[in-house]
């Protein structure tokens, strides 16, 4: 579970979003060392310098799984291991099309690469012997949707994640899995829906609640449990149908 001593320190691997660094700030004022992944480092360079804490950025390439194990590795050595990891890499590209260059993008990114850092990760955390590795997700990947590749990839994630809480659970270590399951939040941003588009920082602080408690599975923002509960039992024939049906000319 994540301390907020001195001593601990956060891994945010994918840390270009704009929940990413509200998450950042937010840990850099409970007085927790951070480690930032990005492709490119010099992005955040200025906004690493308005963080009041220690934080230090590396490059991560996300498409070449096995590079990308070395970046997390090495820095996971210099900083002398990590309490928390919050893995935030995923993308959501849309075109009715379904062109397989924007599908293989997502597969790349949200399957291969999420695999590998989850992976790696987790043995790391095995050889520590204890940490919270924390995925933002998404309830897109409660049932498949239009955005095709996007939902099975969440899916995916859900799923790896649950695999390693076994193995934490078989191997008897303290190791907390946690898999933060947003609402439409990318949805919410592109159709700039109030209702649906929380406050970043109201999100950033529920995600960081949640992990202070060790939550195995949590809903952010809150009401998106009770969407999630509904989205679970529509009927196949209603579910599709909100999905493709036209609508009707006025």
């Amino acid at each position: 579970m994540l301390t907020t001593t001195p001593t601990a320190t956060a891994m945010i691997i994918g840390a270009t979003s704009q929940l990413s660094q509200a998450l950042a700030r937010q840990l850099s004022e409970q007085n927790v060392s951070l480690v930032l992944f990005v492709p490119d480092p010099d992005v955040l360079t200025d906004f690493c310098r308005t963080l009041p804490g220690e934080v230090s950025i590396y490059p991560l390439s996300i498409f070449e799984p096995e590079t990308l194990i070395k970046q997390l590795t090495s820095a996971w050595e210099l900083h002398n291991g990590a309490h928390l990891v919050i893995v935030n890499t995923g993308v959501n590209h849309y075109d009715a099309a379904l062109p397989w260059p924007i599908e293989q993008d997502i597969v790349d990114i949200n399957v291969r690469g999420f695999a590998a850092i989850s992976n790696c990760v987790f043995k790391l955390m095995c050889q520590q012997g204890y940490g919270q590795l924390a995925a933002i997700n998404s309830i897109a990947g409660q049932r498949g949707g239009p955005n095709v590749a996007y939902h099975a990839s969440k899916a995916f994630a859900a799923n790896y994640l649950q695999g390693l809480c076994m193995h934490a659970q078989r191997l008897k270590l303290p190791i907390t899995i946690s898999d933060i399951q947003l609402g439409l939040y990318d949805k919410a941003m592109f159709l700039n829906t109030r209702f649906l588009l929380s406050p970043i920082d109201k999100v950033a602080k529920q995600i960081l609640t949640a992990l202070i408690k060790g939550k195995r599975r949590v809903y952010v923002t809150k009401r998106w449990r009770f969407v999630a509960w509904i989205n679970r039992l529509l009927p196949e024939y209603i579910y599709n149908t909100r999905h493709w049906k036209p609508r009707k000319k006025s």
